[in-house]
C-alpha cells in the first residue's frame, strides 16, 4: 500500500524553472544596477530567492502535508508579489518607462518559451536597467499566474484525496481487508 506517492522532481516543474530565472535575473539586476549601500539589493535577492525556494520546500511538504503545500506556494507568490512592487518602484522612482501593451505582449510569448536560467543570466549583461526590470516584471505575473493554479491544483488534490491521515487510513483499512480474506 503506497500511501506516500512521490510527485516527481520539482527541477522539472515550469513554476521551478521560471523562479530560477527571476532570481538570477534579480541577482545580476541588483548588484549591478543598484547602490552597494542600499538594502533594496538584499530585500530584493531574498524575495526571489524566498519564491524559488518556497516552490522546493512546498514540492516536498506535498508528500505529506497539503496543507504545508498550500501554505508554502502561497508565500513563494506573495514573496514574488513583493518583489514586482520593487521593480515597479525601481521603474518609477527613476523615471523608466513601464512596457506598452504591445511590446508586454511580444515578451510574455518570448518568456512563455524561454525557461532557462541560464539564457537569461547570458543576455542580462547586455540589457540595461530598465529592460531587465519590465523582464522580471512579465516573468512575475507568469509564475503568480503559474502558482495560482499550483495553489488550486493541491486544493483539488485536498478535495479528492484528503490529507495524509485519510490516505494512511484507506490503506490501511485496504491492508486489514486484504489480510482478512
Amino acid at each position: 500500500m503506497d500511501f506516500i506517492k512521490s510527485k516527481g522532481d520539482y527541477r522539472q516543474l515550469i513554476v521551478f524553472k521560471k523562479a530560477e530565472c527571476i532570481y538570477d535575473l534579480t541577482f545580476h539586476f541588483a548588484h549591478r544596477f543598484l547602490s552597494r549601500s542600499d538594502r533594496t539589493i538584499d530585500q530584493m535577492v531574498q524575495a526571489a530567492r524566498s519564491g524559488k525556494q518556497n516552490i522546493i520546500e512546498g514540492s516536498s511538504a506535498s508528500l505529506t502535508s497539503r496543507e504545508t503545500e498550500i501554505k508554502l506556494f502561497n508565500v513563494a507568490k506573495a514573496s514574488l508579489e513583493e518583489l514586482l512592487a520593487d521593480y515597479e518602484d525601481y521603474l518609477r522612482n527613476r523615471g523608466l518607462s513601464f512596457w506598452p501593451d504591445d511590446k508586454q505582449r511580444a515578451v510574455r510569448d518570448y518568456c512563455r518559451r524561454n525557461n532557462d536560467s541560464a539564457f537569461y543570466r547570458q543576455i542580462a549583461p547586455q540589457r540595461d536597467a530598465e529592460t531587465i526590470a519590465n523582464l522580471c516584471i512579465t516573468l512575475i505575473h507568469q509564475e503568480i499566474f503559474l502558482l495560482l493554479r499550483l495553489i488550486e491544483k493541491a486544493k483539488e488534490d485536498f478535495l479528492i484525496h484528503g490529507g495524509i491521515r485519510e490516505e494512511m487510513t484507506r490503506a490501511r483499512i485496504a491492508y486489514r481487508n486484504g489480510r482478512e480474506s
